[in-house]
């Protein structure tokens, strides 16, 4: 329950994480301005995931997520494939959706995708790659998604957000003042619910309400995440047209991998001074060239792993003792013509009291996510004697990956449950 005396700021900082009806008549009371409303499904772009066009950018040209985002995992609840009458329930709902809000910060953003198991639901082959979620390195054991389905929603809104939800599940019968006539609910059951955020100063003002943040308040104030640095440079991250997937019948789609992670930060503040840090997430180099000043904002849309850094990795290990996160992960993150391969948009957490990381890549193949995986766990490098699978090997030290889940995220003239044929 809210308490009266909560501030604004603070009500809706909690809301969106709480979730429920009481969250949403919190946001409600505090909303100053109306929601935008949406357009008809047609009038959208035709891959979900196609968000960029209509996302902000900072002064260097990057996209900025929006701030608030709820993943939903959903079942159908019964066994066999799923009839007409549930495609017409979840296209009924998720038209509602888009014509209730823009397609916007404002508004909601959204994408429903769908996991190997589903596709199993049906006796036909999956007409495109889509392994089974697995471990990805020798020290996890996430728990792996087997649901059908995964929603994202995502608004600078908290309003709209937790309204937009409330509403799917059957829990509100209005979208933004148009009816609903069918709930996602009446096909489709939530089995799990996880919330992020993402925004210059959110990690800060949350710090203090988790596990996995030493006392203090080290994360600074200006960062968009909990490690303390800026992410996400343009240029270092896989357009839209490089994940879509180019024929078949889910042409115009592409694939998702959702890990989520927890995050150990004490050592990392308490042990780690600023140069190490760096060091540690994007490369010795750039510690020793002071390419990094506070969050990396200085970096523009660049995070500065060009192929220098990248092809002396060795070099550097010997060197200094250690390797960078980013520097790793780029080994793998290219395509012959040196264009990176992944988009990724993931956001912060602090589901179960927990300082967390929910991170969602998009990807024209799972296949390329796990290769780039494989990089980032620098087993290659382990023959320094300084590195060890864990410790000095980019970040692996301070995070701890809990779930995974593979995706297909269909165009949108088939995201109502589609067959694995397409028909």
């Amino acid at each position: 329950m809210f308490d009266r005396d909560l501030s604004r700021r603070d009500a809706l900082k909690l809301a969106v994480a709480t979730g429920g009806a009481t969250a949403l008549s919190a946001c409600l009371s505090e909303a100053d301005e109306p929601v935008p409303r949406g357009s008809p499904s047609d009038d959208l772009p035709t891959g979900q995931h196609r968000w960029n066009d209509f996302l902000a950018t900072d002064d260097a040209g990057n996209h900025e997520l929006p701030r608030h985002h709820v993943f939903l995992s959903l079942s159908l609840g019964r066994d066999g494939a799923p009839t007409r009458a549930d495609r017409a329930v979840v296209e009924s709902a998720m038209g509602t959706l888009d014509r209730a809000y823009e397609w916007s910060h404002e508004g909601v953003l959204s994408s429903l995708a769908y996991t190997p198991a589903y596709f199993a639901r049906y006796d036909a082959e999956l007409r495109y790659p889509l392994p089974d979620p697995r471990p990805l390195s020798s020290f996890e054991t996430p728990e792996l998604d087997t649901q059908d389905a995964l929603l994202h929603l995502a608004s600078d809104r908290p309003d709209a957000l937790l309204e937009a939800e409330q509403a799917l599940v059957g829990e509100r019968d209005v979208m933004n003042g148009l009816d609903v006539e069918t709930p996602l609910s009446d096909a489709l059951s939530v089995v799990d619910r996880r919330t992020g955020f993402m925004g210059a100063g959110m990690p800060a003002e949350r710090q203090g309400e988790v596990s996995g943040i030493p006392r203090g308040g080290p994360v600074p104030t200006e960062s968009p995440l909990f490690m303390g640095f800026k992410a996400g440079f343009r240029r270092n991250q896989a357009t839209e047209a490089a994940v879509s997937i180019e024929d078949g019948p889910f042409a115009g789609g592409t694939t998702k991998h959702l890990s989520t992670i927890r995050q150990r930060l004490d050592d990392w503040y308490e042990e780690q001074d600023f140069e190490e840090q760096v060091m540690e997430m994007f490369s010795p180099l750039h510690a020793e060239r002071g390419l990094v000043e506070g969050t990396g904002e200085n970096l523009g849309d660049f995070s500065g792993v060009d192929e220098e850094v990248v092809s002396t990795i060795r070099e550097q290990a010997r060197e200094y003792g250690r390797v960078g996160h980013a520097q790793k992960a780029a080994r793998a993150n290219r395509d012959t013509d040196g264009r990176p391969l992944l988009l990724r948009r993931h956001v912060e957490s602090t589901d179960d009291g927990e300082a967390s990381l929910h991170f969602p890549t998009l990807q024209r193949d799972i296949a390329s996510f796990e290769a780039v995986r494989e990089a980032m766990n620098g087993a290659d490098l382990t023959d320094v004697p300084t590195i060890r699978q864990r410790v000095n090997n980019g970040i692996l030290e301070y995070i701890f990956v809990i779930r995974r889940g593979n995706y297909l995220v269909p165009p949108r003239s088939l995201r109502a449950l589609p067959t694995p044929t397409g028909a």
